[in-house]
C-alpha cells in the first residue's frame, strides 16, 4: 500500500525505472518519464514509447519499478501488477500536462507524446536500504 512517505516520489520530480519480462524470462528495463499516484492501491504508468514493455506486459501482466524521493533520496522497489489503459479523462490530461512541462524543461516540448496512462496495482513497496 502506498502511504505518504512514498507520495513524493511519485510526483515525476525525477525519472524512474521499470522492470518487465516476456514469458521466455527475457527481461528489459527503461527509464519512464512519470509514475503518478492514482490511489492507495494503484500507479500509472506514462505509455508514450515502450515497444518492448509493452509487448513484455501483454505477456507477462507482472513488473517491477523503482522510484526515488526528491525530498530524501530515498529509493523504494514496487512489484506491480498491469490493471488497464486509460486513454482519456482526469488523470490522462494530468499525466499528459505534466509530461509536456517535463519535455519542455528538457528541450524536448512536443516530442514526448502521451498515449496511454497503464494502471497498475500495487503488490508490495519497500525502502532500498
Amino acid at each position: 500500500m502506498i502511504v505518504d512517505e512514498h507520495r513524493p516520489a511519485l510526483e515525476g520530480m525525477f525519472p524512474s525505472w521499470i522492470t518487465t519480462s516476456s514469458n521466455s524470462g527475457e527481461p528489459n528495463t527503461t527509464v519512464i518519464s512519470q509514475i503518478w499516484y492514482v490511489n492507495p492501491e494503484e500507479v500509472a504508468l506514462s505509455f508514450q514509447f515502450f515497444n518492448k514493455t509493452r509487448k513484455n506486459i501483454s505477456e507477462n501482466p507482472y513488473a517491477f519499478a523503482t522510484i526515488l524521493n526528491p525530498g530524501t533520496f530515498d529509493m523504494y522497489t514496487m512489484e506491480l501488477e498491469y490493471n488497464r489503459t486509460e486513454s482519456d479523462g482526469e488523470l490522462f490530461d494530468e499525466m499528459d500536462m505534466k509530461l509536456e512541462a517535463i519535455a519542455s524543461m528538457s528541450g524536448m516540448s512536443g516530442i514526448f507524446e502521451l498515449k496511454g496512462a497503464d494502471i497498475y496495482k500495487v503488490l508490495s513497496i519497500s525502502n532500498l536500504d
